[in-house]
């Protein structure tokens, strides 16, 4: 065959393939150019799945008569006009293919009326190709439908699925995109039912309302909000509790400057944040936004817009680490309500959650770190299952005016669980799981407040790499020696390593090495090394944390609780097993049908 230009219509569908993969990507244009049109409120109206039926009518800045058939056409846009603005793309849609695209691949008609206008007009397609523009009736928006959906293509036709599912695909598209813009209402049907409905939400109440309607109330109740602003950076949004941690990545939802994406830089951050606090193979449930200057991130990166570049990845990826490891860090057992909502600048506990330096010295407090024979000459020791009782409450409040988050202690039960009393009800302690969380922040402050130790090997580790990973070693020496690996390039593609840190004197460094190699290859940072170190001490807090059977005295259950009240984290162990839980007074009465 000699070469020839293919005709506009094949042109249109081949680009549909891209854009068009199933009624979920109609909705999904659709609704994001009536946010670039500036819509406060969009309907969506589904019929079939999609399939019969899409279209999304907004009352947004709508389109002047001149642009209809324009709007149609390829490479036709309003949101860019030259390179510079395509460095600096601040909208959602900006291609220009998304409508033509569509068009022929369905029958397509597009009716708008400007604010100003006098009237409406519309314009309707044929094989792809725009018709003349007609008035029409139309309040100020933009109104377009597209009805069924590749009819004249049938092989792709039938590669959709069943209409339940392909609604599925819709509702979650209109989810994201309610989640994007609280200042937008939205409304979804499905032959004719409502099935979502969000107003606009400007206050707290009303975007907790509208995350609760999107996502779930039960995850409304593990939220931490999340707000920091660096250089330029600003990362906010709501961050789940590790106790309200997923079986799948199903409820993760980031947005940058507006735009959901999935990324693969961000998805690393977020889950190093959880690190140690979650368990093995559970996933972290978040709704984030980073708003940032366009220029240092392309977006047309992918032809869906998912997935982009940033310019920097490594200090994107330490900004998004270390808000969501502040915020996580403020977790400490005792809060008021689990429903509390912090900002990196606010207290993480209420006034009375952290207990005076003064008090904490006064305490005969559970050493921690101790061995088995220090817990045993001071640990009374009763009968395996029996409950070790206590001093009244009472007694042990007089040094305090007011009784602190986690209460004081009654009883030490089985020889696992600290049973105490505070204001609220009866609070549940996990002796082993606190004090092993107690201990491991210890450890690790004690280690990085002190210099990094070093252990030079004997002989140093020839390790052959790609000539790539050589030069990626030496673009990140300095980080490299920062967490002790001591790494000289000795050829084009070979690399001598000479320390590493003295914890991880068993580890394999040559192994070491390739994995951080690798992670600054994916991720453009690496936290191997310091998550090795936290491995091993969380190891030695497990050891040297109390064990079950080991009855406590009154003193040292009080001293675990103030000291819980005062560390990072302490809602869960390291392992991600909650530490606490507590029994209101309201719920200990419906128990007991008390006040029936």
């Amino acid at each position: 065959m000699s070469i020839h230009h293919l005709p506009p219509q094949l042109i249109n569908q081949i680009a549909a393939g891209e854009v068009v993969e199933r009624p979920a990507s109609v909705a999904k244009e659709l609704l994001e150019n009536s946010l670039d049109a500036g819509a406060s409120r969009i309907e969506l109206d589904i019929e079939q799945g999609g399939m019969k039926l899409c279209r999304v009518r907004d009352n947004g800045g709508g389109i002047r008569r001149d642009d209809l058939s324009l709007a149609l056409a390829r490479h036709a846009t309003s949101k860019i006009a030259s390179l510079e603005d395509l460095e600096k793309i601040a909208s959602l849609g900006f291609r220009g293919e998304a409508l033509p695209s569509i068009a022929s691949v369905s029958r397509l008609r597009l009716v708008s009326c400007q604010r100003d206008a006098d009237s409406a007009w519309s314009v309707e397609t044929d094989s792809g190709e725009p018709q003349a523009a007609k008035p029409a009736a139309h309040p100020a928006g933009t109104s377009v439908e597209v009805r069924d959906l590749f009819y004249n293509t049938p092989a792709r036709r039938r590669f959709l699925k069943t209409e339940r599912t392909e609604f599925s695909h819709i509702q979650k598209v209109a989810e994201q995109i309610a989640l994007s813009r609280f200042s937008a209402a939205l409304r979804l049907t499905h032959n004719g039912k409502v099935v979502l409905d969000v107003p606009v939400a400007t206050t707290i109440a009303e975007k907790e309302q509208r995350l609760a309607r999107i996502c779930g109330q039960a995850f409304v109740d593990h939220v931490v909000a999340v707000e920091r602003e660096v250089a330029g950076l600003r990362l906010y949004g709501w961050i789940a509790r590790p106790s309200f941690s997923r079986a799948q990545s199903d409820l993760q939802h980031f947005f940058l400057n507006g735009r959901s994406v999935r990324d693969r830089v961000i998805s690393h951050a977020v889950r190093v944040g959880y690190r140690d606090v979650l368990f093995h193979g559970r996933h972290p449930a978040f709704v984030l936004y980073l708003d940032m200057d366009p220029v240092l991130v392309d977006v047309n990166a992918h032809p869906t817009k998912q997935e982009v570049r940033f310019r920097d990845s490594r200090s994107i990826h330490d900004f998004i680490r270390r808000t969501i490891e502040a915020a996580l860090a403020e977790t400490v057992a005792g809060e008021a309500t689990p429903t509390t909502f912090l900002s990196p600048d606010s207290p993480a506990v209420h006034s009375d959650a952290r207990i005076s330096s003064h008090t904490l010295r006064n305490q005969t407090g559970l050493p921690l770190g101790a061995g088995r024979a220090e817990l045993d000459a001071y640990a009374d020791l009763v009968t395996p299952g029996q409950v070790s009782a206590v001093p009244a409450a009472e007694d042990l409040a007089r040094e305090s005016a007011e009784v602190p988050p986690l209460g004081y202690a009654l009883a030490h039960l089985h020889g696992a669980f600290v049973l105490a009393q505070n204001s609220d009800g009866l609070v549940i302690v996990d002796a082993h799981a606190a004090h092993e969380r107690v201990t491991y922040e210890k450890l690790k402050a004690a280690v990085h407040s002190a210099d990094l130790q070093i252990q030079p090997l004997l002989v140093p580790q020839a390790v052959a790499v790609a000539e790539n990973e050589a030069d990626l070693a030496e673009q990140h020496s300095a980080v490299l020696e920062q967490v002790g690996l001591t790494v000289d390039r000795t050829g084009p593609a070979q690399l001598t390593l000479r320390s590493i840190p003295t914890l991880l004197t068993g580890a394999d460094p040559e192994q070491l090495l390739r994995d951080i190699l690798s992670d600054f290859r994916e991720h453009g940072a690496s936290a191997r090394v310091q998550d090795l170190i936290d491995a091993v001490l969380a190891e030695m807090a497990c050891h040297g944390s109390v064990r079950a059977n080991r009855q406590l005295s009154a003193a040292e259950m009080n001293a675990l609780l103030r000291d819980m009240e005062a560390t990072e984290r302490s809602d869960q162990c390291n392992h991600g097993r909650p530490t606490w839980t507590v029994l209101t007074k309201q719920e200990l009465d419906r128990l007991f049908s008390r006040g029936r």
